[in-house]
């Protein structure tokens, strides 16, 4: 069962649009790897969607975990690997509830 959802949106920093493209696409190869590598572990990825309209943000993906810590360990490995010094980026994390109206919120 997958009870964990992650939801994650970014846009590139303006250092981002100054580096080579050969470095550029040596990063996304290296994300992609854990996207990967993800995956084979049990995670799945749900998609990847331009927003437009009123956001900071101009990318969102949404993933599944099996649990809060698996969606943490895969955020610390793409931070390793640099993501953050090139993206701005606002996660949430949202465990699976019983019923559609109720909320773990105390």
């Amino acid at each position: 069962m997958t009870g964990t959802i992650w939801v994650h949106q970014a846009r590139p920093r303006p250092t981002w649009y100054e580096l080579e493209g050969d470095r550029q696409a040596e990063l996304r190869s290296e994300w992609v790897h854990l996207d990967k590598q993800a995956t084979a572990n049990g995670a799945i990825w749900l998609g990847s969607y331009s927003i437009r309209g009123q956001s900071d943000y101009s990318t969102l993906e949404l993933w599944r975990f099996r649990t809060p810590d698996e969606a943490f360990n895969f955020w610390t490995k793409r931070i390793m690997a640099g993501y953050s010094t090139w993206f701005a980026f606002s996660n949430q994390l949202g465990v699976s509830t019983p019923l559609p109206a109720e909320s773990n919120e105390p």
